[in-house]
């Protein structure tokens, strides 16, 4: 098999551990407090603090691997990744734990930005590399579907260390495999400088953003230390714009957001994941709360979604060619629509056969769009910037998911506050706030289905997709689409270089 091959099963390994390890955990809650003798907000932390590390450092790994190399940033997030794990296996207090999922965090915001960038950059035949980030999409989407069943079978039949001990032969044989594989790249237009204002000022924002959205349930959303924090994070995003507009290389030059496709194709994953990441966390306890399913049995529940979305994402490069991804990312959008639909109208006495109808609708929906969706973004700039593009998907997705989470469950409690109040009982109260959950869920969908359409139109169909701006200038009128990035990038370093 060809090296670049083998070098994309190492890097799908790397992202079934990190998508693996953002839910694993869940169901393994109950085993682990016993165990360990926490407190309910001690084991808030054992799931937050890899949230608050990932999604607080995830732009800075992609700016590292772009600036210092992505083999090297690779390899650097892998063994951290891979010995907090093993030292979360062995954690005998809560303490040790949560930082051990810190650690954790930290090396899955250097490992997960690198994974698409050492894609883009090994495969230069579009369809293969199309092929590869379906394979990649895949294999993320199936990881994080198969979390619940993984940390279920392991908390009921092994001690609750293996669901970090897993981690340690994949990281060890993912290594093995990237060693011989996997070629340096980097950004080369960027030398050796690094945003490094940027950087903590960006760290800072996402930080107190992530912690004010955890934490603001438990200490008061109008408690003195969470509005501190959402003002902290708004002036240090205010700050963060400064300082990219009038650094000479920014960590995210602000001109790619001229690009429709670009930030029309960020806006569109943050919609998606906003109403999506919030509604699978509330569904999972629907299953569990008030279907009565054991964490196996609700872990179960999700293979055949992600199942579908292996299948529909193996065969989205070649519809999206036929049809165009500004299409098939809005069909996908409606899909996913149509299936919490049919979650909608289910009740306390749902079977797991009620079910499926909607988890297949909805993974054949997030199949269909995931691909043509990052195909879209990667191709609106140049591919030297292929790191930090994906550094902003991926990072878009965590904060859009940790904020629907935490907004998606202030509606469902409050609906569900009410119907108590009204004296409903706490089953069919809490019925009521996850069915408001879902309309809220099902309105930002549809929406994300209409912003897909329009702004992806511009958007070169996968078969006359190129990898960079030069390769589209001598491809000829298929492509003449194609964002003019490198102009736009190239004049604003012209005016940095007149400021400075």
């Amino acid at each position: 098999m060809p090296r670049r091959w083998w070098a994309l099963v190492a890097v799908a390994l790397a992202t079934f551990m990190t998508y693996l390890d953002n839910n694993v955990t869940n169901v393994a809650i109950p085993t682990i407090q016993r165990s360990l003798h926490l407190s309910v907000a001690g084991l808030e932390w054992v799931v937050s603090s890899y949230l608050l590390a990932f999604a607080a450092l995830l732009l800075a790994g992609g700016k590292l691997a772009d600036v210092y190399g992505r083999r090297r940033v690779f390899f650097a997030g892998l063994t951290v990744f891979t010995l907090a794990s093993l030292g979360a296996g062995l954690a005998g207090s809560g303490g040790v734990l949560i930082v051990m999922r810190l650690l954790q965090g930290i090396g899955a915001a250097m490992l997960v930005p690198t994974t698409l960038a050492i894609i883009v950059a090994t495969f230069d035949d579009l369809r293969e590399r199309t092929a590869a980030i379906a394979v990649w999409t895949a294999i993320g989407a199936m990881a994080l579907a198969f979390g619940p069943l993984i940390g279920g079978l392991i908390s009921q039949h092994l001690h609750w260390g293996w669901i970090f001990y897993i981690n340690v032969p994949v990281g060890l044989v993912t290594a093995a495999i990237a060693l011989p594989a996997v070629q340096e790249s980097r950004d080369t237009s960027a030398g050796r400088h690094l945003d490094l204002p940027g950087l903590i000022v960006s760290a800072i924002a996402l930080f107190s953003l992530v912690y004010a959205l955890i934490e603001g349930h438990d200490k008061g959303w109008t408690s003195g230390l969470i509005l501190g924090a959402f003002a902290l994070a708004a002036v240090a995003a205010a700050v963060f714009m400064l300082i990219e507009a009038r650094s000479e290389h920014p960590m995210i030059p602000l001109a790619l957001f001229r690009s429709q496709v670009f930030s029309g194709g960020i806006g569109i994953m943050m919609l998606w994941a906003f109403g999506i990441f919030g509604i699978y966390f509330f569904t999972s306890i629907y299953l569990q709360e008030i279907l009565g399913f054991s964490p196996t049995k609700a872990g179960l529940t999700f293979l055949p979604m992600a199942l579908c979305i292996a299948l529909f994402a193996g065969i989205s490069g070649p519809l999206a060619a036929r049809m165009g991804a500004h299409r098939l990312v809005a069909l996908g959008m409606l899909l996913n629509a149509a299936g919490l639909v049919l979650f909608a109208r289910l009740g306390a006495g749902a079977t797991f056969a009620d079910l499926m109808p909607g988890f297949v609708l909805f993974g054949a929906g997030s199949g269909l769009m995931q691909v043509p969706l990052t195909n879209a973004v990667l191709g609106a700039m140049p591919r030297e910037r292929s790191g930090i593009a994906s550094a902003i998907l991926n990072n878009s997705r965590e904060v859009a998911g940790l904020l629907g989470i935490t907004v998606i469950g202030a509606v469902l409690r409050s609906r569900q506050g009410a119907a108590l109040r009204h004296g409903v009982l706490p089953s069919p109260a809490f019925l009521d706030g996850y069915h408001a959950g879902l309309v809220v869920t099902i309105a930002l969908v549809i929406v994300g289905a209409a912003v897909g359409y329009l702004a992806l139109r511009r958007a070169p169909r996968p078969a006359a997709t190129v990898t960079d701006v030069a390769a589209a200038a001598e491809a000829g009128p298929a492509v003449a689409e194609l964002p003019a990035v490198a102009e736009i990038l190239a004049t604003e370093e012209a005016q940095a270089g007149t400021r400075a």
